[in-house]
């Protein structure tokens, strides 16, 4: 794999793009973090306005699975207050080290999938769980929580490709009208909403249609279950997130273009 100038240079596929591209591994600061929040922000704004909307109507996540608590840190104090991690034994490890750094006043979300036997420790480390999919996860997060005092926001997941990597409830699932009907019955969550993974292509109009019919699920279903908030739209990642926001999402969640690509190992 080449060198060239701090940086190493892998062709493929760069986190979730939707278009062949050079991925950039940093090795250390290259450019800087402040410099790709920038850039990140003068896009969600230009998509924002494209569409329409207020950029206050978009929330920005900083996706910092796999990068080191310093990364975050270096985040927090660039002003970033929300964060997606992938693994609950990953942000476990790096929460102590936060604390160290003197990172507060940050909100942490578990946006990868949850297996029902860590529930416990999801409601006890996380501000909000984005990936719930199934009644009986719903239900032990909801005892979790209630154990230790706290209301914790949720999003459902949902699948809206055939890709047998992704998790989530597909639109017609009985388990997805399950949940949703269990849901008012459990206090200690606080249902904010539905959120998505677009399909992997190389036409981002594939993204385009994902998002569009994330959104319609969201209408039919606010209808159908009126007691819960369907408030936020979770879509849209480094490689479609402007796509994401002309089409409603409330909260993009970016990794590779604000932290840098993940290394890759061999």
């Amino acid at each position: 794999m080449p060198e060239v100038e701090g940086f190493y240079i892998q062709t493929g596929y760069c986190g979730h793009l939707h278009l062949p591209e050079l991925c950039v591994a940093y090795h250390g600061n290259v450019g800087g973090f402040e410099e790709r929040l920038e850039t990140v922000e003068q896009k969600i704004a230009a998509a924002c306005r494209r569409a329409g909307r207020a950029r206050e109507d978009v929330q920005l996540m900083g996706v910092s699975k796999m990068h080191p608590a310093e990364s975050l840190a270096e985040a927090a104090r660039a002003g970033m207050r929300l964060f997606g991690e992938n693994r609950v034994q990953e942000f476990e490890a790096k929460r102590a080290r936060l604390a160290k750094l003197g990172v507060e006043d940050t909100a942490v979300h578990l946006i990868g999938h949850l297996q029902s036997n860590k529930t416990a420790k999801a409601a006890e480390i996380f501000d909000g769980v984005d990936s719930v999919d199934s009644v009986r996860v719903a239900e032990r997060l909801n005892e979790a929580a209630g154990k230790m005092g706290k209301r914790l926001p949720v999003l459902v997941e949902i699948k809206l490709s055939d890709e047998p990597n992704k998790t989530g409830l597909a639109p017609e699932d009985s388990e997805l009208r399950s949940l949703l009907e269990r849901l008012p019955e459990l206090p200690h969550l606080a249902m904010r909403g539905l959120m998505t993974i677009a399909p992997l292509d190389e036409n981002p109009e594939t993204a385009r249609a994902c998002f569009r019919r994330l959104r319609a699920l969201r209408e039919s279903l606010g209808q159908k279950h009126a007691g819960l908030d369907f408030r936020e739209l979770s879509m849209g990642m480094s490689g479609d997130f402007e796509i994401a926001i002309e089409e409603g999402s409330t909260l993009v969640r970016i990794g590779t273009a604000l932290f840098g690509a993940r290394a890759v190992a061999g």
